[in-house]
């Protein structure tokens, strides 16, 4: 690998995946030497170094430099399972740590942390003590930066944007959506978040990442169809479930997103 610029900080995005590649982007416009870390060989853009290493294994990790201005872990896993689970995030993001030195550290972990389902508000005070397997071992890993003085974790809701169509599809049946509460991230402001809280003099400890409008999963199915020149369905029989993401600790620094609801954010149906 080609020496680093010693002029400017270096980052390190380990998962350089959709969201950690458009993270790896903005950082080196700002200025950010970026290393992009991926299991695969790829070509990560101009002016970003590419790292080719195994996370949950630890294979190329002897590669990592020994001292970083910044991490970003934001990788995901090839299977759902509390094995891979536990060997990428939370084993991972220990042979990180304990490779180098580190000045911030942001870990992307999950609002399903957090057990909230009968349509009820969640902030980073909420204890977060969902019991499924991805909320455990993703707390196990949250766990991990206790010990690190300048170090967050980030709660990214569903994250959606260009490649991502499930709720498309969803909105394509014929079936109505459930009075359930939805929350939502666009990925790029995934990646302007996490490169403003790089930025940032201070940070807390926990931020959740969503954007300003929870809303009901069969309010977005319709606004979706009616995009697509189809007749709304109404609601599907049942209680209100799931929970509404607060992002007014995050908002309160400073950070606002380019797509506050699923309506900026869902403007153009895909081809």
């Amino acid at each position: 690998m080609p020496a680093l610029n010693d002029s400017r900080p270096t980052l390190l995005v380990a998962g350089a995946g959709d969201t950690g590649s458009r993270l790896a982007a903005a950082a080196s416009r700002a200025g950010w030497e970026v290393l992009a870390l991926r299991r695969r060989a790829t070509d990560p853009g101009a002016g970003i170094r590419a790292l080719r290493a195994d996370l949950a294994t630890g294979e190329g990790l002897a590669a990592v430099p020994g001292q970083l201005a910044a991490l970003v872990f934001c990788a995901a896993p090839d299977e759902r399972s509390e094995a891979a689970y536990r060997a990428l995030y939370r084993d991972g993001l220990c042979r990180l740590l304990d490779r180098a030195d580190i000045g911030r550290a942001l870990f992307v972990s999950s609002t399903a942390v957090y057990a909230e389902d009968a349509g009820g508000w969640v902030d980073e005070d909420t204890p977060a003590d969902a019991t499924a397997f991805n909320a455990r071992v993703l707390r196990e890993a949250e766990r991990e930066l206790e010990a690190h003085p300048d170090a967050a974790a980030f709660r990214a809701s569903g994250i959606y944007g260009p490649g991502r169509e499930r709720m498309w599809q969803r909105a394509r049946r014929e079936a109505p959506g459930e009075r359930r509460w939805t929350n939502r991230i666009h990925v790029e402001d995934v990646a302007g978040a996490l490169l403003h809280l790089l930025e940032a003099p201070r940070i807390a400890r926990v931020y959740c990442g969503s954007d300003d409008a929870p809303a009901l999963e069969h309010e977005v199915v319709d606004g979706l169809r009616a995009r697509l020149g189809l007749p709304a369905l109404g609601a599907a029989a049942g209680p209100e479930s799931g929970k509404r993401v607060s992002n007014a600790r995050l908002r309160g620094t400073g950070w606002a997103p380019r797509f506050p609801s699923w309506r900026e954010g869902y403007a153009t149906p895909p081809d």
